[in-house]
């Protein structure tokens, strides 16, 4: 019963168009009322408790590098830098999106704000010289992906709140899925390139690349210092959040001279109203989260997967069928935010590393982002790129495959997540 007056709030709630924040509150509500709970003072507490984690203080800094980074030319430079590498190469640019994506994960932690930056700056740029603009849209959207599962991500910080794992676990545990995914549309790239007719660019001397190297290692040292820093425990990810935004003001101001205080001050703006619908989000999750507990609707689901509990493999695959088609339907905040505490108990009682689930977890979600009809990344692909959602949707079916490939590997083999954080945590 507890479990239908869940769903039911929660979807008819949203079916009704209220903002998802409120939809979380109404359904805690409704359960507060079917369990004869209701006390406005334990709402109010709840909501209080959702937003008082000193781990989600670094969401606000990380979204504010990201817009520093946009706003302050970071990302023509880091483009250039790729140019340099493998602009003579067939589908070079098509590589340069690929890397730059890689590269902008590691400073925005957002794949919507990635898509959105580089899809403005690089789908006209590739429109050019002969790609076309809903292929170059697409193939930008699918690389930014990797930003929730490499650091600094937003969706790991938001689950390690919620679930208790240590972020910094998932940080070091998200590096190889995300270098994995960046090979495998690399790979895939080169497939559908060769068979077009693109232009390339003269190779850059030695003395170019050098060049263009120096001009963005500033911005290409940033994800080093925050994994280094974070790994060997000089800081903790919140920490690394306010250092990263100090050292991003410091290229803007002074080493790049790109940056006004005017700018500035809008920028502030712009990542605090991002900030206060992401924390409003997980303020209302919380009060759904302790009511999913008093409600025991973990041990509900549990009963409903006893058949796959002593088989981890298929427990795995049976959860993320249901991760990915609430997917299709749901963003990746509030989809995190509403499974989480469902999904940990059960992940615990079967004896699944908690690490390695979130990483799986948060990738199936990123992948969401580019299925309809709620893919954010596919909206800010279009919007940015100026082009078709059907074009779109046609061109980022070989990358959204693959990218599911991926998936299913790190779900059949978890060595591929827990060897290498093993040794990446020593």
């Amino acid at each position: 019963m507890t479990v239908a007056v869940f769903l039911a709030s929660l979807c008819g709630a949203m079916a009704l168009g209220m903002p998802i924040a409120f939809a979380l509150l109404f359904c805690g509500i409704a359960l507060m009322v079917s369990l004869g709970l209701f006390d406005s003072r334990i709402l109010a507490q709840n909501l209080i408790i959702g937003a008082d984690n000193f781990a989600l203080m670094a969401i606000p800094f990380f979204i504010l590098v990201g817009e520093l980074m946009n706003a302050g030319g970071i990302s023509h430079r880091i483009i250039r830098f790729g140019m340099a590498l493998v602009g003579h190469i067939r589908g070079g640019l098509g590589y340069v999106a690929i890397i730059t994506a890689f590269i902008f994960a590691g400073l925005s932690g957002s794949a919507v704000a990635d898509t959105a930056a580089l899809a403005a700056i690089m789908v006209p740029m590739m429109g050019e010289v002969g790609y076309r603009k809903s292929e170059s849209a697409a193939l930008i959207g699918a690389g930014s992906i990797v930003a929730p599962i490499l650091p600094p991500s937003i969706p790991f910080i938001i689950f390690g709140s919620i679930s208790g794992v240590s972020v910094m676990k998932l940080f070091m545990a998200g590096l190889v899925p995300g270098l994995i995914i960046a090979i495998s549309l690399a790979v895939t790239w080169w497939y559908l390139a060769r068979k077009q007719n693109l232009q390339t660019f003269e190779r850059k001397s030695f003395k170019e690349v050098m060049v263009a190297t120096k001009d963005a290692i500033w911005a290409l040292a940033l994800p080093f210092i925050i994994m280094i820093t974070i790994k060997f425990g000089i800081v903790t990810p919140t920490e690394a959040a306010v250092g990263a935004v100090f050292y991003t003001l410091f290229l803007c101001f002074v080493i790049y001279r790109s940056m006004t205080v005017k700018m500035l001050w809008e920028l502030l703006v712009t990542a605090s109203k991002t900030t206060s619908v992401i924390m409003f989000l997980i303020a209302g999750a919380m009060v759904s989260a302790w009511l999913i507990a008093i409600a025991n609707i973990p041990a509900t689901i549990t009963g409903w997967l006893a058949a796959y509990m002593d088989n981890k493999i298929l427990l795995m695959i049976a959860i993320n069928v249901l991760v990915f088609f609430v997917g299709t339907a749901m963003d990746l905040t509030p989809t995190v935010l509403i499974l989480t505490p469902v999904l940990m108990p059960l992940i615990t009682k079967a004896g699944i590393d908690p690490v390695y689930f979130g990483v799986v977890f948060i990738l199936n979600n990123a992948i969401g982002l580019l299925t309809p009809p709620v893919g954010t990344v596919l909206n800010a692909a279009c919007g940015a790129g100026k082009v078709k959602m059907d074009d779109l949707m046609k061109d980022v079916m070989p990358f959204l495959i693959i990218e599911s490939v991926v998936l299913v590997l790190l779900i059949l083999f978890p060595e591929l997540v827990l060897i290498p954080l093993k040794f990446l945590l020593g």
